[in-house]
């Protein structure tokens, strides 16, 4: 075992990735029954690993970030300038989906047909986006996992606290413990991330096989090359020219939790790694705690923004609607507002689906883009992560509360597990 823990957890990560492509490929072509259900259990069981700290960790991360803003000198401009770069990198991002779009016309020479098509079991548009919002109890969102209800409710709570002060003070201390004993949980679900990404990949490949993600190359492309754009070109120049820091010592401290967005397509589950790594950035704690959890609900530049507008394209084209200026505007409009719909979960369906009513385009063309969904949310994803580590440093830098050493000094090795006082950084957390 301590052998293991040796290896550098990107090392294992790429193994994982490597050996997830091979038994994924070999389950397919040997047609190998077992080895594709066993493929399954394991990315599966992962993913659900996952999602069983959502819930409790939204709720928990929401409520004491917004009481640590009574820490913070000029709170109400900090969040105010986080939400402003959340809306200006939003725009940015949906800007350049449109763009690739327009340029290579995905849903051109693909095969595919409206009878192709699917409707959603569940769908998105406005109204239920607003009348959703607000829950019916306190005990459905959690059952359910409605994270953007799980937000209102712990935002509302956080908020009656700080107005509560000092009588609030034994709920707060409560909150803080059960929001550290459920990061020192997701702690060891992150240790099996490259367990579980043999599981994700290799079922990935068995299920879907080259041809089918033939069929899609060029939406495919697109949406890799949108979210690499954003990633490696928008991120550096909006960092080296607004926040004045180096770019590359960005991708040198974020790069821990940018790989496990990769690998588990959750922005809420790689939320400790986002949070340590800004920490480690030196954006200061109190405005990390908020402003991390704040932005893995409703900072998705991959799937709120590039992907919709890409998908918006591809499903028009398919359908043979003309699309026109009025509607990039309002696949604009949503990308910006309708975000938090896409609640920090694996997949981005809700937000296409409101992407989609919204522009009176049919929603069986969401059946279309199921079946490659989650090769693509791996590189959406990354690009939602890596955007909300980002922004805190943008607004942080501008206010002049980022620490230049610590960024400057900031290290690529894994983020240890801050709940282990004997952990050392640089190295996988020893086993608790």
């Amino acid at each position: 075992m301590k052998s293991v823990l040796k290896v550098p957890f990107w090392a294992q990560i790429v193994a994982g990735l490597v050996l997830g492509v091979l038994l994924g490929w070999l389950a397919r072509s040997q047609d190998i029954s077992w080895l594709y259900t066993t493929l399954d259990k394991v990315g599966s069981i992962f993913v659900q690993l996952l999602k069983l700290a959502v819930a409790p960790l939204v709720f928990f991360a929401i409520l004491v970030s917004i009481t640590n803003l009574r820490k913070v000198n000029n709170a109400a401009r900090l969040a105010t300038r986080t939400l402003l770069w959340f809306m200006i990198t939003s725009l940015i991002a949906v800007a350049i989906g449109l763009a690739i779009g327009l340029l290579t016309n995905p849903g051109a020479g693909t095969g595919l047909t409206p009878k192709d098509g699917k409707a959603p079991e569940g769908s998105g548009s406005w109204l239920d986006f607003l009348t959703g919002i607000v829950p019916t109890d306190v005990i459905t969102p959690f059952t359910e996992l409605n994270v953007l209800q799980i937000v209102f409710m712990a935002a509302v709570a956080g908020i009656a606290a700080l107005k509560l002060g000092d009588r609030a003070k034994p709920i707060l201390t409560l909150s803080e413990a059960v929001l550290e004993l459920l990061q020192k949980a997701l702690w060891w679900v992150i240790r099996l991330a490259p367990i579980g990404t043999i599981g994700l990949i290799g079922f990935a490949i068995a299920d879907y096989g080259w041809d089918l993600i033939g069929k899609y190359a060029t939406f495919t492309a697109d949406v890799y090359i949108g979210c690499a754009l954003v990633l490696f070109v928008v991120y550096p120049v909006l960092l080296a020219t607004v926040a004045k820091v180096n770019p590359l010592q960005f991708y040198k401290g974020a790069w821990p939790a940018i790989q496990l967005a990769f690998v588990s397509r959750s922005s809420v589950g790689t939320m400790p790694v986002t949070q340590r790594v800004t920490e480690r950035l030196g954006v200061p704690k109190e405005y990390t705690s908020f402003a991390v959890p704040f932005g893995a609900t409703t900072k998705m530049d991959g799937c709120a923004a590039i992907y919709p507008a890409l998908a918006a394209i591809f499903i028009a084209q398919i359908f043979d609607v003309q699309l026109g200026i009025q509607d990039y505007l309002l696949i604009a409009f949503v990308s910006v507002v309708g975000s938090a719909a896409t609640a920090g979960l694996t997949g981005a369906t809700v937000m296409l689906t409101l992407t989609l009513s919204t522009l009176g385009l049919p929603l069986e063309g969401v059946g279309l883009l199921m079946a490659i969904d989650p090769i693509l949310d791996m590189m959406r994803t990354a690009t939602n992560v890596a955007g909300q580590v980002v922004t805190p440093l943008i607004v942080a830098s501008r206010e002049k509360i980022l620490d230049h050493d610590a960024y400057r000094t900031a290290s690529s090795s894994p983020v240890a597990d801050p709940a282990d006082a004997d952990a050392v950084e640089g190295k996988v957390p020893a086993a608790a």
